[in-house]
């Protein structure tokens, strides 16, 4: 490494990743996809995001794994939106398969059925999501974008925003999670107005 640009700025090597040297704060879903032979697989993201303001969500997938072929496949997967409470659980469903395939932690998951597609869902996360593929991108590297338009979505009620509930009171008493790249994870119940300039319009 060398200091470069300015004082107190260190360039970074392109290997390692950048995303190995620093945190940034991130979402924590769990996929559900159906797998070949009729199981489910449940697998953890954290490079998952809205895409734009409209019902699509996108994850990162690299090909290497289940998920991504399974997703292709089948045309549909669900997301499932852990609470704090729930990391372990989260976890679990990135527990290495067996000699067979099969992904026993997984299976031991608390999950109920999606009402629109062929998909599962954690038991007792807080946002639910039904998404049909719309597209995969790749060659991001090793890796890709898979995207899904959102056919439903489903919150616990003590989740839903309501005009007669102020945001910090609801984010205080239903705390959310942020993963923290890499390894590191957080509970989220303290939040802030943002400051945005008047006119401010997306």
């Amino acid at each position: 490494m060398r200091e470069h640009v300015r004082s107190g700025l260190v360039t970074l090597p392109e290997d390692p990743p950048v995303w190995e040297r620093v945190f940034t704060v991130n979402p924590l879903v769990v996929v559900g996809t159906k797998e070949e032979g009729g199981g489910y697989d449940l697998a953890p993201k954290h490079m998952a995001i809205p895409m734009g303001w409209e019902n699509y969500f996108g994850f990162v997938c690299t090909p290497r794994h289940r998920t991504y072929h399974n997703a292709r496949r089948e045309g549909v997967f669900t997301v499932s939106y852990p609470r704090p409470t729930q990391v372990v659980l989260a976890s679990l469903a990135a527990a290495p398969r067996e000699s067979d395939g099969s992904k026993l932690a997984a299976h031991a998951l608390p999950t109920f059925p999606a009402s629109e597609v062929d998909g599962l869902f954690i038991e007792d996360a807080y946002l639910f999501l039904e998404c049909a593929l719309d597209r995969i991108a790749d060659d991001f590297g090793e890796n890709s974008l898979i995207v899904g338009r959102i056919l439903a979505a489903h919150v616990r009620e003590d989740y839903l925003r309501a005009s007669e509930r102020d945001d910090q009171d609801l984010i205080h008493g239903s705390p959310l999670v942020a993963y923290l790249s890499p390894g590191r994870y957080a509970p989220v119940g303290e939040s802030y107005s943002f400051p945005f300039p008047a006119g401010f319009m997306r």
